[in-house]
Parts: C-alpha cells; structure tokens; sequence
C-alpha cells in the first residue's frame, strides 16, 4: 500500500507499532462495504455500474503500474467514501512483482472462492493482472445482474462453473454489457481482455466520461518519505515504523509478507555511506573471491553467487534518513563452506566498515 497514492484506493498514512499490536494509520470510507449497497438495491443500472466499474479499472491500472496485484477483488474489498466514490481496500492477499517466479508468473494459490479465476485453480501459475481482471468481471456481473456469475453450496461443482466458464447472462443485459463481460470471463488468460483494451471498449466509454487522472504523491519530496515512497534521487525504499520494528529480533515478521532468503545470519548496521558507494564495494570485495553480484532493480539491493552457482548471500540498502542508511546483509544456508568462509572474511569486514562511516559528521 505504501507504492499507490491513487484517489480511489485507501490511503495508508503511517505504520506504528508497540510490542504487542500493530496500528495501520489509514484513510476512513464513510460509505462502507459497496457490497451493502448491491444488497439494498438489488442491483445497479447500467450506468451506475459504469460509473464505479470505471474507478475500479483505474484502481487497478494503477496497482498494476507498481507492480501490484491485488488478488481478492471483491465488492467486500470495495468501500465507498462519502463522497459515494469508490475505494479498493483490504491488500492482505496482494502479491508484487518481486514475488514472480523465473516463469514469469506467481503460484501462490489465494482468493475468495466465487471469484477466484480458472488459471488459479489450474495451479499450474497465474500472471496476476490477468486474475484482477477476472475478478472485475465478477464483481461487474454482481454489480448489474445482482448476485454471482459462479455460485453454488458445493465448492467442487462452483470450481468446475468456473474453470469452465459456466454462467448465464441475465436478459436485461445490453449487449455491450455482454461483450465486455464475456472478454472479462474468458477462461484463457492468453485471450482475456486487458486493461488498455477495457479503456477502448464500447460499453466502458458509454455516457459522459473523462479519462481519469491519477492523484500521485510526488515521492521525492522528503516529507513522503514516511509513506514508504521510493526515494526520487536513488531508488531506494524508504523505510517506515513497521520496516523499523520489524528489524528488531524480538518481532521479525518479515516472513509473514514475503519469501526470504533463509538465512541463520542476518546483520544490520546503520551507516552516513552512500548507497552507491556500498554497492560499489561490495562488487569489488566480491570480484576478489570470485563471487557474483546480482543486482535487483535500480535500488540498493543484490544477491549474491558462488561459483557454482549457489546461493552464498544478499545486500541491501534502505533509505533511513536524508543522510543515514539501513545495509543488511544475509547469508544463505545454501552457501556452504566456502558461503560461510566468504561471509567471515570479507562480508562482515565490510559491515564494520559501513558502520565506522556513520562517524562522519551528518546534518541533522
């Protein structure tokens, strides 16, 4: 959440934490659930549904240009604010773009039963903009027909609609309605409709309508730092009170989140070195034993490589302050012998280095 600054997606304001709970600081949607909304009316118009549909796409383009899938879209997931304008909440089930696998794709399988898509029961992986937009069709079909495209009290019998793609169009329907829909819930994710093709589609561009403009927060403005942005100047991921506390060895809960390198040796330091400056040395104490050096985006991160093509380790930078650095470094189990005798040599050396550089005089 810390990446999307979209105005119809819940703004996440600041992560706190004490020893025992975690406070996320965000956005309050006066209108609640859109899913009560679809209970009390029944069902929408049509040009009522276009006119949340549209918010969600642009939602969603956004979460997608960030390299974030949602993976539970879903009118429970849907608030309103009180301006009756939509909201996308709930990212506990979100996945980002570092977590695709070499194929290309993601495997986790997640998401709510009645829209879930076909490639996911598959479990053979998922490109996951493809998955959200399924699940837009889903929430599209309730938002008009009033109840679910897939359902049924047997989960196995609600897998095979769906894998399949059985469903009925109620016959109120126009039938632009019908085409968008049918492109959204095409069961092959290679022919599904994409978001671009969503914004020249017909039914989508029916009635008054503007194309939106993105809210951003500029992320170079060091007042955002707090939000997490990526550092404008050199790419690197600021870190909030969450990062902060769960740095600590009484509360890691980074494997909640994410897949880390397992590691029993895990350092940090804090350090007035320049994020390139630390790479740069890294590169140098690594090509001395013959070690590769994987850099990971434009930001101060790189795994590290044995000859043989093990795993030996990782470095990573994250912006603390203006002038201060977070550099962690792990090592892998997989590094074996010559993993473990590389990291006592010549990785913690640098370590104590990085660290003698905070002595330099900062501003405050």
């Amino acid at each position: 959440m810390r990446r999307l600054h979209h105005r119809n997606i819940i703004n996440l304001f600041e992560v706190l934490a004490t020893k025992t709970k975690i406070y996320f600081i965000m956005e309050f949607a006066a209108g609640g659930e859109l899913f009560h909304e679809v209970a009390g009316k029944g069902r929408f118009t049509e040009e009522g549904a276009r006119f949340y549909f549209r918010q969600l796409i642009s939602a969603v383009k956004h979460c997608h240009a960030r390299g974030v899938f949602h993976r539970d879209l879903k009118l429970d997931n849907l608030l309103v604010d009180e301006n009756g304008n939509l909201k996308v909440s709930d990212f506990g089930l979100s996945a980002v773009s570092g977590q695709i696998r070499p194929d290309g794709l993601l495997h986790t399988v997640c998401g709510t039963p009645t829209h879930v898509a076909p490639e996911i029961l598959a479990k053979r992986g998922y490109d996951g903009a493809k998955v959200d937009l399924w699940s837009c069709g889903v929430v599209l079909f309730t938002l008009t027909a009033g109840y679910l495209p897939f359902n049924d009290y047997n989960i196995t019998v609600l897998y095979r609609k769906i894998y399949r793609g059985q469903f009925r169009f109620p016959k109120w329907m126009s039938l632009d309605l019908r085409f968008l829909l049918s492109r959204l819930l095409d069961t092959n994710p290679e022919t599904r409709i994409t978001v671009d093709e969503i914004y020249n589609d017909t039914w989508f561009n029916a009635g008054e309508f503007r194309p939106d403009r993105v809210l951003l927060k500029e992320c170079n403005n060091n007042n955002n730092n707090k939000f997490g942005c990526e550092d404008g100047r050199t790419g690197l991921e600021s870190l909030n009170a969450f990062d902060l506390i769960s740095f600590s060895t009484g509360l890691d809960m980074s494997g909640l989140f994410e897949d880390p390198i397992r590691s029993d040796s895990v350092e940090r330091v804090v350090s007035a070195a320049a994020p390139e400056r630390v790479m740069e040395r890294v590169e140098a104490v690594a090509a001395e034993g013959r070690v590769v050096v994987r850099r990971e985006g434009k930001g101060g991160g790189a795994k590290l490589e044995g000859q043989d093509g093990n795993l030996i380790g990782a470095v990573a930078v994250y912006r603390l302050t203006d002038d201060l650095v977070v550099v962690e470094m792990k090592r892998s189990e997989k590094g074996g012998e010559c993993g473990a005798q590389f990291w006592k040599e010549k990785l913690r050396p640098l370590l104590v280095e990085f660290a003698a550089e905070r002595e330099a005089p900062v501003s405050r």
